[in-house]
This record gives C-alpha cells, structure tokens and sequence, in this order.
C-alpha cells in the first residue's frame, strides 16, 4: 500500500520541506466547517454490514446520515471506491523516552501518560496520514506498572482537551525481559534505586503479584490504601482493563495465571506475538489480544518473539477479540493499514480484519460510543480507499478526521 502523502509529486515536494504547522493549516483551510457527501462504490461501516452504492453525510465533524441512495444533503462531492472508519492503534508506542517513565519506582499506578507526551510530535502527523485517527497513548514499558494509557485523536489542535477521545482507559503493566532491565542487586550499600528487585521475569511477577494483595489488603483496611492500591482496586473491580504487554509464550501464560488468581473481569494481553502456541489458555482468561506488526521474519520485539504467519486466523477461529496494531513504524510495510491485508493472507476474513483495526480496539478501550464504526451521531474519522480495502493494489486517497479533510481524494491523481 502506498503512503498518500507519497502520491503526488507535488505533495512528496512540499512536505518535504518540512512543516508540521503548514500540514495543520492546509488541512484546517481545505475542510473548515464544510459538509461532505461522500459516494462510494462500498461503504464497510465496522457494525455488521456493507452498504454498496452509497452515500456518508458528514456535517459539523460528526456522521449524520448513512444511506444505500442519495440524501440530497448539501456540501462537497467525494466520490471514492470504499470507505472504512479510521483506523484505531491501541499500541501505537509514541512517548517520550524516560521522560514518560518514573524512573524512581516499578509501580507508579497513579502516573497519568497525559504528563508525558508531546501533542507536536511529528509521528502522530505520520499516523494520521496512513488512515490512523484513533490511538491509545501508554507509559513506555520499562517498569512492571507504567501507569495510565490515554486515547486521543492523531489530529487536531494541539491541546489535551481538544485531542483526548478518553482519559485512563487502562491501566499499563509489562512482563518479560523489559521492565526488569537495568535494575541490579544491592551487594553491599546501594548506590542508585536501581539497586532494586525486579532483577528477573521472577520478580516481575512477583511484583505484579503484591500490587494486588496490597489493593486486596486495602479493601479490609482503609488505612493501607494509597494512589497506588486505589488504581489496582479500578482493575479488580472492573472499572478499568489491565492492559499488558506479554510476548513470549511464557509471559502470556503468566498474565493469564494472574487473571485467574486475581478474576480480574478485563484483561487486554498486548504485542501477544505467541498467543498462537496456547490460544486455550488465552480463551479461558477471557482476555483480549493485540497483535504486534507482522515481522517478514517471524521474529520482532524486545523478547525476540516468533510471530506466525496465521496467528490472528487461529486467534480469531477460537473466538478470541483480536486488534491489529502498528507500533508507529517508519517501514510502511508495518504501518497499521497494511497489517489487515497481511493477515487476510494468513486466513483471517476481511470482515475480522476491518473488526481488528476498528470496532475491535475501540470496545476494548471503551470508546466505541465515538469512534469505531461508521453511524449516524459518531465522529466523522474516516478512511477513503481506491480500491478493496487492505488489498496490495488499494490506496488510502482520503482522510477525514473529526470532518476535516486531511487527505484529499481529488489531489490524489
């Protein structure tokens, strides 16, 4: 698939000089407040059905009208192949570095993202423009808890409560090689907090383990609790999903056994690279998975984990809720848009594969209400394509975030 902004001579020269702030008010004068009315040959709405021949009116940012024949509604004539809803990365992994970590403790329950990222950062530009509207902003996985994830628009203005779609959508948490690296024993007198346990997968668990006893024991005495036991105490009672990032066979298995010690009600397993030598176990968790980018070499991430070609199929046939996720790559051969289509040729159906990168991510972080799906009253976020959606001749030609035409479909010759 083709990037858009890659698709004509004239935009590769423009935005090749640079800038962010012309990109943003280019596509503030192309849409401003205008209505749209979009034909397409098919409309794959996310929600159950296809509408073929028909007609989106976008009005005021929001989708006020789906139909099979035309509304007669005003504004602007798009005419495109296909429309999909933007597309939705719960991994996008955009932050800043250890400046998105508390470096002082593993367990930083209360740490809210919101304080660590940088709305001017170009990558969210570079997802917006490959059809990802929707993201989930986490804390970066170097401590076994991170913190708070957050989902916000790819676009917009560049102010939190402009952006923010919903806040604390899941609490953070990691296992494997990640969150323990850099600590090291105490022999002798301390000389940095990183004279600290975790020191081993062991001890990853082993702190994950006692966040929750801590949140268990504060249930009895309220004098135990603190910013810390409260979060955990959201994630036991089902107000907010442990959101995980587990790899290998073996740390899958270990965020599944915390599931079934704790009955955590929503677990959301991601980068679930090995999910496919134990789907079983993942099943009776009842947990959620995100898939990592699909690596031509099978193996990719921190832990060197082996990806199957066919993993979201397996995953998929034994009933399990799947997302797709892109992890902010450079390579456009990763970007979210393409992971559908490489999954459809490991045997997943193109209905499961628009699911994964849409109404999929967007129930698993409760905000399906807004965005997921294309319906009369949700946002206008929406993907225009040329062709079939996710095959290798299609193109993304359009863009629309919020009603704003970020990709223009007419420029795209």
């Amino acid at each position: 698939m083709n990037d858009p902004t890659n698709n004509s001579r004239a935009i590769r020269s423009w935005l090749g000089h640079g800038a962010l702030a012309a990109c943003v008010l280019s596509s503030l004068a192309l849409a401003g407040d205008k209505s749209w009315l979009i034909k397409a040959h098919k409309i794959h709405t996310a929600a159950g059905d296809t509408i073929e021949d028909g007609f989106l009116q976008v009005t005021d940012g929001r989708i006020t009208a789906v139909a099979g024949v035309s509304m007669g509604g005003g504004g602007d004539m798009l005419e495109v192949a296909a429309v999909t809803p933007g597309l939705i990365d719960l991994s996008v992994r955009i932050d800043l570095g250890f400046d998105s970590v508390e470096q002082s403790t593993e367990t930083p329950a209360s740490l809210d993202v919101e304080n660590g990222i940088d709305l001017w950062d170009p990558r969210f530009e570079r997802e917006l423009k490959s059809g990802v509207t929707t993201v989930v902003v986490s804390p970066p996985d170097r401590a076994v808890i991170g913190g708070w994830s957050l989902a916000l628009k790819t676009g917009g203005p560049p102010t939190l409560e402009k952006r923010r779609v919903a806040p604390r959508v899941a609490l953070r948490a990691a296992i494997g090689d990640e969150p323990s690296d850099g600590n090291r024993p105490a022999f002798g007198q301390p000389d940095s907090f990183y004279n600290r346990r975790p020191t081993t997968r062991m001890g990853v668990e082993w702190v994950l383990r006692k966040s929750f006893y801590d949140a268990l024991a504060a249930r009895k005495d309220a004098a135990l609790a603190t910013d810390e036991t409260r979060a955990f105490e959201e994630v036991l009672a089902g107000k907010a999903p442990l959101f995980i990032a587990a790899s290998t066979t073996q740390d899958i298995r270990t965020a599944c056994f915390l599931q079934r010690e704790f009955k955590l009600p929503r677990l959301i397993i991601d980068a679930a690279a090995e999910a496919w030598k134990d789907p079983q176990m993942v099943v009776q968790s009842g947990a959620a998975v995100v898939l990592p980018p699909f690596s031509f070499g099978g193996r990719g991430g921190v832990d060197g984990a082996f990806h199957a070609w066919n993993t979201a199929a397996l995953l998929h046939e034994r009933g399990l809720t799947i997302a797709l996720s892109g992890h902010n790559s450079i390579e456009r051969g990763d970007r979210l848009a393409v992971q559908p289509g490489l999954a459809m040729h490991g045997g997943l159906p193109f209905d499961a594969a628009l699911a994964a990168v849409t109404i999929n991510p967007a129930r698993m972080a409760g905000i399906d209400g807004r965005v997921g799906s294309i319906a009369t009253g949700k946002d206008a976020d929406l993907v225009l394509w040329d062709g079939r959606p996710f095959e290798p001749s299609s193109r993304i030609v359009g863009v629309l975030l919020d009603g704003e035409l970020i990709v223009d479909p007419r420029t795209q010759k």
